[in-house]
């Protein structure tokens, strides 16, 4: 399954709290409209590397369909981000 959104929260020392919520499920759209360019360079890369383009296709599905669960936490200085792809 891929990922359909994307939950973003950013916590300040200042008390400022920020939420934002991403609909991932809209970027295929521009993504549709950018495939051929995407499969042209896809093409181009695998012929210079000498990979099999189904295997590379193939692997970069796998990484796309497994992003959601991921929960990353950075904190600085008080300062806190929290991105979880739901």
């Amino acid at each position: 399954m891929t990922p359909s959104l994307a939950l973003v929260r950013i916590h300040t020392t200042g008390g400022k709290n920020f939420r934002l919520w991403l609909p991932l499920f809209l970027l295929w759209i521009p993504f549709l409209l950018l495939l051929p360019l995407i499969l042209l360079a896809l093409l181009a890369v695998t012929l210079a590397g000498r990979m099999n383009p189904w295997r590379v296709t193939n692997a970069l599905w796998a990484v796309l369909c497994s992003l959601p669960g991921t929960d990353v936490r950075v904190a600085s200085d008080g300062n806190r981000v929290t991105v979880r792809i739901l």
